[in-house]
């Protein structure tokens, strides 16, 4: 079985089955045998953590728990959220740092990355918009603490 690992230019991770993801990044598409959370997982257990370990650094820093974006890479600051629950089996993951927009489309939600790429979603606008806003209060976490930290280190 191929395994995968979130880099800087997975644009995300959807679910199409319990057992298979397609994965967009920016210049192709693919698709991996294996589950959306897992492959999550595994890219959070390859830069030195775990996707519960990361869900407990989103509850620290912004106080959120249930549909927790999570930091995959601080350094880079790569930044996933969930679309749903990560109980469903079919939650896909969308990386806040390249999306440009997105609009309502009847009964889904169209999200156009910073490539041009689009992909279509079953989501009401309101759930991602909320998405969205999670992932922002936590990358805006994560920039005031390496800020801080930086400070602290040239004094």
């Amino acid at each position: 079985m191929k395994s995968y690992e979130i880099n800087e230019s997975t644009l995300a991770v959807v679910a199409c089955s319990d057992k298979l993801s397609k994965v967009y990044e920016e210049d192709q598409s693919f698709y991996i045998e294996q589950n959306a959370n897992k492959i999550l997982e595994e890219s959070c257990e390859y830069f030195g953590s775990s996707l519960e370990g990361r869900l407990k650094g989103t509850e620290s820093m912004i106080g959120v728990c249930y549909k927790a974006p999570i930091i995959v890479e601080e350094s880079r600051e790569i930044i996933f959220f969930p679309t749903s629950s990560l109980r469903n089996k079919e939650n896909s993951w969308i990386c806040l740092g390249h999306i440009d927009k997105y609009v309502k489309k009847d009964n889904s939600i169209e999200i156009q990355f910073k490539n041009g790429t689009k992909l279509s979603l079953d989501l009401s606008y309101g759930s991602l918009d909320n998405q969205v806003l999670r992932s922002a209060r936590l990358e805006s976490a994560l920039r005031s603490r390496k800020k801080s930290k930086k400070a602290f280190n040239e004094n």
